[in-house]
């Protein structure tokens, strides 16, 4: 009998790391492609090391796992965006089912070990991919990083400019901006970052995830049409993509898309098209040197403001504010101290600016470029 081959995936954040392993091929190309532009992912062979995130196609596992789920009490929970239903074991396994994406998972905590097991590649791919990225933030929380949630673009020295708000304040705007400008983008939404050895500045490493960037900032770049004529010709964005927002790209509108509640259905983008599509050079590290505080207003003209912001805690993203990624599998330290407030006063001695914004990219650009040089 054949011996089915296995394909892995080694990924390392800083000194952290974990391994995708997978029997379809796909699966771990999906980790090499998600995480290979921001974090370092190489290919693996065994023995694997730990912690091992296991992601396979077996309908009849997950038949099976999902019973395990519902047989005693479990408890419910929406992860993704998805329903979950789970339950922890006496023996410290925890079991988990999405039903609706025909998704089980079983994690070991003692064997450092994380099944997961689905009908279709796509959907066990997607959730390998965000379990390894989870795996290794608990891992980076432990050696004292904590998540910031900013954009974030970095000079060819390394010299980092953060920007924070709270959504549509206009991080993402400023950092495409920025990249598009000759800077190299780090992150769009999350940091990690740490306080260095000598405790004089601080580290800042990439969140890798897809990058959701608004039809009408593509087309203020002067990237829609490139982004449309791809989609056109049958290239395909990130599969968590609205597909009113692929309809959109191809009926040529640049309209915003909003839901009954509000939220703006935008294009989901791969790291690698990041590159690849919109022409934006990625960074893997950097060290904040800036921080910038935006707000766009439509009609605004460009201008910095007379303004006393600082960072805060709601700037922080913790395990117990975590909105998307409940900590099901409890994968993240519980009252470990993220230095937070180290990191906040280390951060307040950097220049620091509030802005204003407008719809004008090259009026945007030319203020941004007086305040990052």
């Amino acid at each position: 009998m054949t011996v089915p081959e296995q394909y892995a995936t080694h990924i390392q954040a800083d000194t952290c790391t974990v391994t995708v392993a997978s029997y379809t091929e796909s699966v771990t190309k999906w980790a090499d492609r998600y995480f290979g532009q921001w974090w370092h992912a190489t290919p693996e062979t065994a023995p694997y090391g730990r912690p091992l995130v296991e992601a396979d196609i077996d309908p009849a596992e997950v038949a099976s796992l999902t019973q395990d789920v519902l047989d005693p009490s479990h408890q419910e929970t929406t992860y993704a965006n998805a329903p979950m239903l789970y339950r922890r074991t006496p023996g410290a396994v925890v079991l988990a089912a999405q039903p609706g994406d025909q998704l089980a998972y079983r994690y070991d905590h003692a064997a450092g070990v994380l099944r997961i097991v689905g009908t279709e590649p796509t959907p066990v791919a997607l959730a390998a991919a965000r379990l390894a990225r989870e795996l290794l933030r608990g891992q980076l929380m432990l050696d004292g990083w904590s998540i910031l949630h900013a954009s974030a673009v970095a000079g060819a020295d390394g010299e980092t400019v953060l920007t924070f708000g709270p959504k549509g304040a206009g991080k993402t705007t400023v950092a495409l901006l920025l990249a598009r400008a000759g800077w190299r983008l780090l992150a769009n939404d999350r940091v990690f970052v740490k306080p260095d050895l000598n405790g004089s500045g601080v580290r800042v490493l990439p969140w890798p995830s897809a990058a959701a960037i608004g039809l009408g900032l593509l087309d203020a770049l002067g990237l829609y049409q490139p982004v449309a004529q791809r989609v056109k010709a049958g290239e395909v964005l990130h599969p968590t993509q609205d597909q009113a927002v692929t309809d959109a790209l191809l009926n040529g509108s640049t309209a915003p898309i909003r839901t009954a509640k509000g939220k703006e259905l935008k294009p989901q983008f791969f790291p690698d098209q990041l590159a690849d599509w919109l022409g934006l050079t990625l960074a893997t590290e950097g060290r904040a040197a800036r921080l910038l505080f935006p707000t766009v207003t439509p009609d605004g003209t460009p201008a910095i403001l007379d303004s006393s912001k600082r960072l805060g805690a709601a700037d922080f993203f913790t395990a117990t504010t975590e909105d998307r990624y409940p900590d099901v599998f409890e994968l993240l330290p519980v009252g470990i101290d993220q230095d937070a407030d180290r990191v906040t006063a280390l951060l307040a001695q950097l220049p620091h600016h509030a802005l204003t914004l407008g719809h004008d990219a090259d009026a945007n650009t030319a203020l941004l470029a007086k305040l990052t040089t």
